[in-house]
């Protein structure tokens, strides 16, 4: 399988140059906002005409979990990673040696960071956490099978990543100036 960078919408994020969200530019212009921040609106805007090419259409408050799977679903077919098959010879290697004709699908990485920009965007625009369809088990648990899959069909294994320790030692302050 190969890794590329996926882009669910199929607009790369080029906005490399709009970094920050600080606040740090002249007080006549608004800062941009941050990369994160355009691409969950771009997200955000997705869903919703998703939703509204739907048929039917269906609102926001209707959405529920099962909505949210079929549009993971359907973003697939955008997906640039190749995820082999169980009867595909090259199945469970992490690098083929040559073509196969396995579908492209939309990396676990890219669905993971996609449905946590969804889900804070819901609840930013009036959304209550408790009716959160984002956070639904079912969506958890879809993306639980997602990553599996493709790690098997890559041979390789996910593993948490451990969080590394600041510092080893209790926390020091520097000396005081005065002392020698």
């Amino acid at each position: 399988m190969s890794n590329s960078n996926d882009s669910h919408t199929g607009a790369a994020s080029s906005s490399a140059t709009g970094s920050g969200g600080s606040g740090s530019g002249s007080a006549t212009s608004p800062a941009s906002p941050s990369r994160y921040e355009s691409q969950k609106r771009r997200d955000w805007n997705t869903f919703g005409q998703y939703l509204r090419n739907r048929r039917p259409p269906l609102s926001l408050a209707q959405c529920g979990g099962a909505h949210v799977l079929e549009f993971l679903r359907y973003l697939d077919q955008f997906g640039k990673t190749k995820v082999h098959t169980q009867g595909c010879p090259f199945f469970g290697h992490p690098n083929p040696p040559a073509p196969c004709p396995c579908p492209l699908r939309q990396a676990w990485g890219s669905l993971d960071a996609l449905v946590g920009r969804l889900r804070a965007a819901f609840e930013e625009n009036g959304g209550r956490p408790e009716s959160n369809p984002f956070g639904d088990r079912s969506v958890r648990l879809y993306l639980r099978e997602v990553r599996e899959h493709q790690a098997r069909a890559r041979g390789v294994s996910y593993e948490k990543k451990k969080r590394k320790k600041t510092q080893s030692q209790p926390d020091q302050l520097p000396p005081p100036s005065g002392s020698v």
